[in-house]
């Protein structure tokens, strides 16, 4: 009879020699625990991971005792799926021998990323979206699917951030044939229309109403917004809600908040928005008062202060009047330009029962630091002298964060320095009380070179070739190791400059600027020449010659401040005109053709200028007022020194007839008209004038990189006595572009550029030029790139500005009017480039002129038209 107990056992035996420990399934169904000994523990399905690492992971290696069932087994499972390298993990026992277990790990390795695509986006996307996935895929690596849901999560997001909420991501992966265990994956992408805003509401705003609070949010704008898109992102949604409140709070709603915000989309798609605001009570302020004030009273803090008991509490005007107001005028900066390195000032807020807040400015005012070291690194061509007679911190000096800013100002307006770059470091030694002070530049090219052309009319095509070295150094001509490709580094200014139409015309000028003559103070020494000739005598048009010297001398005030500088330049100017037919020099409607003219002037500048970076301005001011005289040398003549006599017409009318042939009828009217011109050139042989001229620039920083520039000039040349008349040189010419009526400027006359029109389009240009102008411009600039090798910005501006020949005619709302948009780009190596489209709106062109006749396109080259 068989034994049924000896049946179970050899049962047993069996089952536990045939079970399968794997990841899945871990249950051992026996009801006896047993230890084993691993006697050999195989790997299988490894592919290219090393076995050993695998054991070593797992926790499992020959002659380990193992308890069945137990804790081991699992966990070596657990250790090896924690790496995230393997689909399936099971740990079989192939076989037992008494107390000894044959052991295997079988592995099923997770599959290898070969590539990745997108599909359904522009290719223009792919970069964007590579660089997203680049950070959580990498090719060659294990492709999970939390990396894969993390992926289309990351896609999904970048679409919805411009706006496109609906967009939908779709992970597909596909086997790769290419290579064995490789998959690729295509991230199929629908992006989905922008969602636009309907319309944002308010709840609960009594004091200002639904338009002023959706004005103050920057990023979120409802449809129907002028030039804004209309795009919803939660991000710049919250942040336009802080916006919101902030502007509560600046009104005195110290309490305001936001309850809760409502969102819905309307069945074409677009977003509905409600926002429900609890505004809270009006607060103001009312005693404030002043604790750990040693240095300065409470009245000079409370007068710097600005603010008064009953003004509307507005925490931003606080903080700007504590720390941060841009024009300087704060409580810190009375600390900080006085050496209190540590200053502190912490308002407390004591909120008393009803509307009226009591604050206690705590105060801190730390010991006084002096300045240490001052070091300069980076200027690589410019001498450091150069850069430190700049500096307004000086070691041993009094610390002052006002000497700190107008520094790095003079710095940059050298123009020698990249200013995105520049940093100035302020190291603080507590032991010895001072504060070291590094500047460390970046120099950029500064020399220029000057290559343009413009089309003069009949005279053809001017070309102009000038080079400016602006950090030239004439001390160290003889080093040449300092030539680049002439000596640099003293930060002197020498230019040249030579145009020519290579048929009648030419001009050469040259200058040289010291900034700083002596080397001790800012007393600037320049000299110049130009040379310019006109020669039309092949055709019969007779020709103009006009040589000029000048020498200045330029010095920095001290009052009313030291943004002031005078100027004063002495100028000897050589006209000759040998029966110039060409020309356009009236006086009193009476043309000149002949005469030899000696202008001999003074002219003496004031301007103040706080412009911080010339190429591209975001704040400041430059206004300047020049006038330029002449002696006064017809109040010492008789009224009759330029009378012609009867044997000098008897000449005039015999050259004409020679000139014309004697089968010519020469008139009186004809001969009268030499004589005039005639009696004109004897009157002005010295010039004699009084010219003013008036130039204010303002530059407003309205957000972000847009800056507003607001300008305006005034120009008069007027007579020292009536019967004279206006001087036929040194006029005004407005309109065109400054470019194509540059031999203007060379013959004896300011250019002053008025866009959208020409020359033409204002009859006193046609009569000699105007004695009196006015102008006035409103530009918003954009940059593009303000990389000092290449700084690009965008302009839209409006200008108005006319002209007239006498001042009685003179009228400062009678102005031509124009519009446009244009583009500047600055090369160190060619100075200024660019373009202006200008409508004129009031050009006197008939009923029949098409509206491309009222518009102008302008190039600029080499400089910037004024």
């Amino acid at each position: 009879m068989i034994n049924l107990k000896n049946i179970l056992c050899v049962s047993l035996t069996l089952l536990l020699a045939l079970v399968n420990l794997s990841a899945q399934e871990q249950v051992f169904d026996y009801s006896q625990k047993k230890d084993f000994y691993i006697g050999d523990l195989k790997v299988e399905g490894a592919g290219t991971k090393d076995p050993n690492a695998i054991k070593s992971i797992a926790g499992l290696k020959i002659g380990d005792k193992i308890e069945v069932p137990g804790n081991k087994i699992p966990d070596a499972i657990k250790s090896l799926l924690r790496l995230k390298l393997f689909k399936d993990v099971r740990i079989i026992l192939d076989s037992t021998v008494a107390d000894t277990a044959y052991l295997r790990i079988s592995l099923e390795e997770r599959p290898v990323l070969s590539r990745y695509s997108f599909s359904g986006v522009k290719n223009s996307q792919h970069d964007d979206l590579n660089e997203l996935v680049s950070n959580i895929l990498s090719k060659g690596g294990i492709v999970t699917e939390d990396q894969k849901s993390l992926c289309a999560e990351k896609i999904r997001e970048f679409y919805v951030e411009k706006g496109k909420l609906d967009a939908k991501v779709k992970v597909i992966e596909t086997p790769d044939n290419v290579k064995p265990n490789t998959v690729k994956l295509d991230f199929a992408i629908t992006p989905g229309d922008r969602v636009k805003v309907e319309d944002i509401t308010f709840e609960g705003n009594k004091a200002f109403s639904d338009r002023k609070l959706r004005k103050k949010m920057k990023h979120t704008k409802r449809k129907g917004t002028l030039l804004r898109k209309t795009k919803f992102i939660k991000k710049d949604f919250e942040e336009d809600e802080e916006s919101v409140i902030a502007f509560y709070n600046t009104n005195g709603y110290r309490d305001a908040k936001i309850i809760k915000d409502s969102m819905w989309r309307e069945e074409d798609g677009d977003l509905q928005i409600k926002v429900n605001i609890d505004e809270g009570n009006v607060y103001h302020f009312r005693n404030i008062k002043w604790k750990g004030n040693s240095l300065y009273s409470d009245e000079q803090l409370s007068t710097i202060l600005g603010i008064e008991k009953g003004d509307v509490y507005n925490p931003e005007l606080l903080e700007n009047r504590l720390r941060f107001s841009l024009d300087g005028r704060d409580v810190s900066s009375l600390y900080l330009d006085d050496g209190y390195l540590g200053f502190e000032v912490n308002p407390v807020e004591l909120i008393i029962p009803g509307d009226s807040i009591d604050i206690e400015m705590r105060i801190y005012e730390g010991p006084q630091f002096t300045i240490g070291d001052v070091t300069i690194e980076g200027n690589d061509r410019t001498h450091e002298h150069v850069i430190r007679r700049e500096l307004r911190t000086r070691p041993g000096d009094k610390f002052s964060r006002s000497d700190i800013i107008r520094s790095q100002r003079e710095i940059i307006n050298l123009g020698y320095f990249n200013p995105e770059n520049m940093d100035i470091q302020t190291p603080v030694n507590q032991q010895r009380g001072t504060v070291d002070i590094k500047y460390k530049l970046e120099e950029r090219p500064s020399d220029q070179l000057e290559l343009s052309a413009g089309y003069g009319g009949f005279s053809g095509l001017i070309g102009t070739l000038g080079v400016t070295f602006n950090n030239f150094s004439l001390s160290n001509i003889k080093d040449r190791s300092t030539w680049s490709p002439l000596p640099t580094g003293d930060g002197q200014k020498l230019s040249f400059r030579l145009q020519s139409n290579s048929r009648f015309f030419r001009s050469l000028n040259f200058s040289f600027t010291e900034p700083w003559l002596g080397g001790r103070k800012r007393n600037g020494f320049t000299v110049g020449a130009v040379s310019s000739s006109f020669d039309y005598t092949t055709l019969g048009s007779g020709s103009l010659s006009i040589t000029r010297a000048f020498v200045g001398l330029g010095k920095q005030l001290s009052w009313p401040d030291d943004f002031f500088v005078s100027n004063t330049t002495l100028n000897f100017e050589f006209i000759d005109m040998a029966d110039y037919r060409n020309g356009n020099f009236y006086v009193n409607n009476v043309r000149i053709y002949d005469g030899s003219f000696k202008n001999f002037s003074i002219k003496q500048s004031i301007t103040r200028s706080s412009i911080s970076d010339p190429l591209f301005p975001r704040s400041g001011s430059r206004v300047s007022l020049a006038v330029q005289l002449t002696p006064p040398y017809s109040l010492f003549r008789k009224d009759n020194y330029y009378t012609v006599s009867d044997s000098e017409i008897a000449d005039i009318r015999a050259r004409l007839q020679r000139l014309c042939g004697p089968a010519c009828d020469i008139t009186d009217e004809l001969v009268n008209d030499e004589v005039a011109s005639l009696v004109n050139a004897r009157r002005f042989e010295y010039l004699e004038y009084h010219k003013w001229t008036f130039d204010s620039e303002w530059y407003f920083n309205l957000v972000g990189k847009l800056v507003l520039k607001a300008q305006a000039k005034f120009g008069y040349l007027g007579t020292y006595k009536k019967s004279i008349g206006v001087s036929p040189f040194e006029r005004f010419e407005l309109g065109g572009d400054g470019l194509s009526n540059q031999s203007a400027g060379i013959t004896g006359r300011d250019i002053i550029s008025l866009r959208g029109y020409e020359t033409s389009d204002f009859p006193v240009n046609n009569q000699g030029g105007a004695a009196i102008y006015d102008k006035i411009t409103m530009e918003l600039r954009y940059p593009l790139s303000l990389n000092p090798n290449s700084t690009i910005f965008l302009t839209g501006f409006l200008q108005g500005g006319n002209a007239w020949s006498k001042f009685g005619d003179f009228n400062p709302f009678d102005m031509k009017r124009s519009a446009g948009v244009g583009m500047r780009v600055f090369l160190p190596m060619f100075g200024l480039l660019g373009f202006d489209y200008g409508f004129g709106f009031d050009k006197n062109l008939g009923a029949s002129a098409k509206w491309t006749d009222y518009s102008t396109f302008n190039i600029v080259l080499g400089f910037e038209p004024e």
